[in-house]
């Protein structure tokens, strides 16, 4: 039998298809990758999108990429950076007031004094809970689920993970249960009792996340944003110098180094077969690629139109993968810094470096839901604003700035037979209008504008009903269940097919986390 070319085809060189690649590389596996785009980094790139000014083009921050996965890449000999935000997060409010979190705990109480002292003084076993549970998603980030079905090895995978769960204190159980099934309001408002704290927590469960904060579930969209850090800290954010493709470039770089080809502006048109086992790919142009397996980076949606008759069966259960983030990424060239009305000036100041939160209440996040579940958008929707230029003088000419907007609530599927290429620029002129309300210079400072509305997520990245966690993270879609039930292990019906993108566990972000996992399956199987 003659020798096939290649260990391992992976399909989709993004963030995850680049850590399974370097993985499967230092195995001593050939591997080769192919990427529809010209350029690698699926979601998490870099690109000029007005003339002088550069921009992550899609993900946008940095918290959940993984150590272990930073330090077996090499990604900071590579070149990678990443500084940290001077607090977390600044939230302007309505009536010109505003709130800080972040930059240590007595920072922070501070400014939560200012609305409820008693609020000030829960926030250290408000945290003290949170970091209990997330502990606990730390210490599975970089296991592989049990199946669901499987054999031996995926029992004993079982009984650690239960043995795990039960050395935590009841208390602590007790919050595990409440953080994978509450709404995120019910649970912060059984906290706390001031609005922009509580709106400042809450954010973090509609991110990505089509829904009310106060939507059963929405509690484990909350913890799964808090279980990051940035060079050794805990649940804090930073910018990676030179944008996302900073990330990823060092990536290619690792995994160039270490032997693997990768080929660009080859999409992939179907997955071979034979004998009921996945052979290699075939390209858009008819080019066939052998390999010992395949691994798929892509959303599990798109599975089913990639295997043969034999398979479908096998693989119906992809389509009903819930898929759908309602967000729209914007990046916007600016002539100055926005000013705000709640923290004046146009120098630079530190929440300038911070996230900026428009959302001042969760009931104002709630309303947002309601009217995109009706409308298409929300009216007020919610909106997100990093400007990374603040740290990295990389980004834009001098004395200018970049921007990031990220909004959330708006539909994939419009009402009324309405399209997304007729609506974008109507939908982001909405919520520049609302980021104009909190910094009145903002509207006229835009210099120029990149819009993503979430068809234009799904068309550029791939991104199926523009969700930018390759599918949602409910609880039906989440550990063993991810991506569907029976096939959490990453590997999929097709024997010799395997999933390393972020459908798989532990679900979204730039974390290199499901193709860290994936490369460990695909090599105890090919040995």
């Amino acid at each position: 039998m003659a020798k096939v070319p290649y260990d391992a085809v992976i399909i989709g060189a993004g963030h995850n298809g680049l850590a399974c690649a370097c993985y499967l590389a230092a195995a001593h596996l050939k591997v080769c990758m192919v990427e529809r785009r010209d350029v690698v980094g699926g979601a998490a790139v870099t690109e000029e999108f007005h003339p002088g000014f550069r921009n992550s083009t899609a993900s946008y921050t940095v918290s959940l990429l993984n150590p272990k996965v930073i330090r077996d890449l090499k990604l900071a000999e590579h070149g990678l950076r990443v500084v940290e935000r001077p607090f977390s997060n600044f939230l302007p409010l309505d009536d010109g007031a505003s709130i800080r979190v972040g930059g240590g705990l007595e920072a922070t109480q501070r400014e939560v004094a200012r609305f409820s002292k008693a609020d000030a003084e829960r926030l250290p076993a408000y945290y003290e809970r949170l970091d209990r549970v997330a502990d606990v998603l730390r210490d599975l980030l970089l296991e592989t689920p049990p199946n669901v079905g499987g054999g031996i090895r995926d029992l004993f995978a079982g009984w650690k993970v239960s043995r795990k769960l039960n050395a935590l204190p009841m208390a602590a159980k007790r919050d595990v249960l409440d953080l994978f099934t509450m709404s995120a309001g019910d649970w912060l408002d059984r906290t706390f009792e001031s609005e922009p704290i509580k709106a400042c927590f809450g954010f973090d469960s509609v991110v990505g996340n089509f829904a009310s904060p106060y939507t059963p579930g929405s509690a484990y969209v909350l913890l799964h944003h808090v279980f990051g850090e940035v060079n050794g800290k805990k649940g804090i954010w930073g910018h990676a110098i030179g944008g996302m493709g900073a990330i990823t470039q060092a990536m290619r770089k690792e995994a160039e180094a270490r032997g693997v080809e990768i080929r660009t502006g080859q999409g992939v048109a179907r997955i071979l077969e034979e004998g009921g086992r996945a052979t290699g790919i075939a390209l858009a142009d008819g080019t066939e690629i052998a390999a010992r397996c395949v691994v798929s980076n892509l959303n599990p949606r798109l599975l089913p139109g990639l295997v043969g008759a034999a398979s479908a069966a096998a693989f119906e259960p992809f389509t009903h993968y819930d898929c759908e983030s309602a967000t729209l990424r914007m990046n916007v060239a600016l002539s100055e810094l926005p000013d705000f009305t709640a923290a004046p000036g146009k120098a630079r100041q530190p929440h300038h470096s911070s996230g900026i939160i428009m959302a001042p209440t969760l009931a104002y996040m709630d309303r947002a839901h309601a009217s995109a579940r009706a409308d298409g958008w929300s009216a007020e929707p919610i909106v997100e604003i990093l400007i990374p230029s603040t740290v990295d003088d990389t980004l834009a000419p001098p004395g200018q700035h970049v921007a990031s907007l990220f909004c959330q609530h708006f539909r994939y599927r419009l009402p009324d037979g309405r399209s997304w290429d007729d609506e974008r620029e109507r939908a982001a002129d909405a919520a520049i209008d609302l980021v104009t309300r909190h910094a009145p210079n903002f509207k006229a400072s835009v210099l120029g504008r990149r819009v993503l509305t979430p068809l234009d997520l799904e068309r550029t990245f791939g991104l199926v009903g523009g969700d930018i966690f390759h599918g949602k993270l409910s609880l039906n879609q989440l550990f063993s269940a991810r991506p569907i039930l029976g096939h959490g292990n990453y590997r999929l019906p097709l024997a010799g097919l395997y999933l390393c993108g972020s459908g798989a566990h532990p679900g979204g972000g730039v974390t290199g986390v499901p193709g860290h996992n994936a490369a460990l399956e695909v090599v105890r199987d090919l040995r």
